[in-house]
């Protein structure tokens, strides 16, 4: 009898070891990140898929320019954004406007890589997707600052190189007369070639002319390699059906496209939201799967602002600090 009991309270342990390590398994089951669920992204025909092979949708938000806006990079801000459905952060670094990467000296670029590595590293410990954007803006024509945009994506590529969850945007928003088709083509095969030197794998994108608004343009005649998807930008009050007329044709002609910018005010980032059509854009999205970008994350007094102007906080927010883009957004995502 005293061996049966002592059986029994062996299996007693054993059962209750069991229940143990379930609960833990679950635990880190609820506790997944985008990241550890999902791996290292991919281009396959026109979609973005996760390491199995399935569809994976995009759903992050732009900093605005790291010169302008540093505050926001740290984990507090992240975390605060993940909560909320957030699962990829846009590092946005400027390359001539105030304090760009390209204008503001040797001291200054240090100063910007190092927010860059700071916004990686809090968002990889988060278990969230990063976009390192190469954000080009008046300077419309991408093979302006062609040499400095391949040391610094070959720097950065180098870097993050065993990091599964860093995709490079090589050029925001083209532009003007330079911003061609040809000349954006140009630029992109050097930085592509720059950047798979030493990285042969992480998502590149690449801008279209027009601010990234002619896709039909790349699809037509797209770039050769593997793991390319090409940006395309919207602003919901200014942008309407014959710019989702275009986005779906190309994406239809099998052109992997990804939303790395759009915002729900005018084209300026500024004036009037129109929820009605950023709710036409967003079914789009969701209808094709479409990766998208949400600019931007500040509390600028400006309509895409996703914060108040009167919110000084820089992480931990509660729904009275998010503007109405940013309530809309957080709902939807």
């Amino acid at each position: 009898m005293k061996r049966k009991g002592k059986l029994h309270l062996l299996e007693l342990g054993l059962v209750a070891l069991l229940i143990i390590t379930s609960c833990l398994c679950h635990g880190n089951t609820a506790q997944a990140s985008p990241v550890s669920s999902n791996g290292r992204l991919q281009v396959k025909g026109a979609q973005i898929v996760n390491k199995e092979g399935k569809p994976f949708v995009i759903k992050g938000v732009s900093t605005h320019g790291l010169s302008w806006y540093p505050q926001y990079v740290q984990k507090s801000a992240f975390q605060s954004l993940k909560k909320q459905g957030v699962n990829t952060i846009r590092l946005a670094l400027y390359t001539e406007e105030y304090n760009g990467y390209c204008n503001s000296g040797k001291e200054n670029q240090k100063k910007l890589e190092q927010l860059i590595d700071t916004g990686v590293r809090e968002a990889t410990s988060l278990g969230m997707y990063v976009i390192i954007d190469w954000h080009i803006l008046s300077d419309g024509n991408p093979l302006t600052h062609k040499k400095e945009a391949k040391n610094f994506f070959k720097k950065i590529a180098k870097k993050y190189n065993s990091y599964t969850n860093v995709l490079y945007e090589i050029c925001n928003e083209p532009n003007g007369d330079g911003g061609s088709w040809k000349n954006i083509k140009s630029y992109a095969n050097a930085v592509i070639k720059s950047i798979r030197s030493v990285n042969k794998k992480a998502i590149i994108i690449v801008g279209t002319p027009t601010w990234s608004q002619d896709v039909d343009v790349a699809a037509g005649n797209p770039l050769k390699g593997s793991n390319i998807a090409y940006a395309f930008h919207f602003y919901a009050s200014t942008h309407k059906d014959d710019l989702r007329n275009k986005l779906e044709g190309a994406v239809k002609g099998g052109l992997p496209v990804i939303v790395s910018e759009f915002g729900l005010s005018e084209a300026s980032g500024n004036g009037t939201l129109d929820l009605k059509e950023a709710n036409k854009w967003n079914k789009l999205l969701n209808r094709y799967k479409l990766g998208r970008v949400c600019w931007s994350l500040s509390n600028k007094d400006e309509s895409s602002a996703l914060l108040k102007p009167s919110c000084q906080k820089t992480g931990g927010w509660k729904q009275s600090d998010f503007s109405k883009a940013g309530k809309w957004l957080f709902k939807v995502y």
